[in-house]
Parts: structure tokens; C-alpha cells; sequence
């Protein structure tokens, strides 16, 4: 199956940071990229930009609605994704909790219900 790992960790810059951790933590990033990598299992993995340079999109009473920043305030926000192919939920479980913001923020697991390939939908409904 295929999984999404949705990183949520509180927003820092690189000064607020510090270049020693700062290091460290594209350090920890790049070996659980490569981890998931030498597995055979990361499908795509990408980091955000920050939140606010986000750009949210609504649409009420036919009027499109552009608000720039973040729509959620909140401490936390999303950081960036992997996307691995896995046997079960179990499995996607172990490589989620090796992901390096699991000690500072919070890793959300998704199954894929439905993706576009070749030009035509696969999979199934999501589930309710």
C-alpha cells in the first residue's frame, strides 16, 4: 500500500535554528531519506517552503478568495511529506516513527485511497 507521511513540526528560521542544529537536522533528514531509499519504498519526498509564503485558495458565493500565510494558526504546520509503498498500515508505522520529527512535532500517516497514473485514476474510494 501507499502512505503519505505528513511531517508537522513547529516552524523555525535557519537563525532561530542555529547552524550546528540546523546541520544536524538535514543530517537526520537526509538519512531517513536514504534509509527509505536503500529499502526500496520512498516514492517521492519533498520539504515546503514555509508557511508563510502560502498562498490559500477558497471559493464562496462564486467569489475566488486569495488570502496569503498560512490559513491555520496554529504552532505547528506542515513541513513536508514522504510518500512510501509499504506491505500494511504496521509497516508504514515502523519507517513513520523513525522519521526525524517525531521527537519535535508530529508525523501524520495517510494511505492513498486513489492516485492519477498514466493518465487515468487507480485504487479505490476513500474510506469513511
Amino acid at each position: 500500500m501507499r502512505y503519505t507521511l505528513l511531517l508537522h513540526y513547529p516552524e523555525m528560521t535557519a537563525d532561530d535554528l542555529g547552524p550546528e542544529a540546523l546541520a544536524e537536522g538535514m543530517r537526520a533528514f537526509d538519512d531517513y531519506a536514504k534509509a527509505l531509499e536503500a529499502a526500496g519504498i520512498l516514492r517521492s519526498a519533498e520539504v515546503l517552503q514555509p508557511s508563510a509564503v502560502t498562498t490559500t485558495l477558497r471559493e464562496r458565493d462564486g467569489e475566488l478568495l486569495v488570502q496569503d500565510g498560512p490559513f491555520a494558526d496554529t504552532r505547528e504546520q506542515l513541513g513536508g511529506t514522504f510518500v512510501i509503498e509499504v506491505d500494511d498500515l504496521d509497516h508504514a508505522i515502523e519507517w513513520a516513527r523513525q522519521a526525524p520529527p517525531i521527537a519535535w512535532g508530529a508525523v501524520e500517516i495517510r494511505s492513498t485511497a486513489t492516485r492519477f497514473v498514466d493518465g487515468a485514476w487507480q485504487g479505490t474510494a476513500p474510506v469513511q
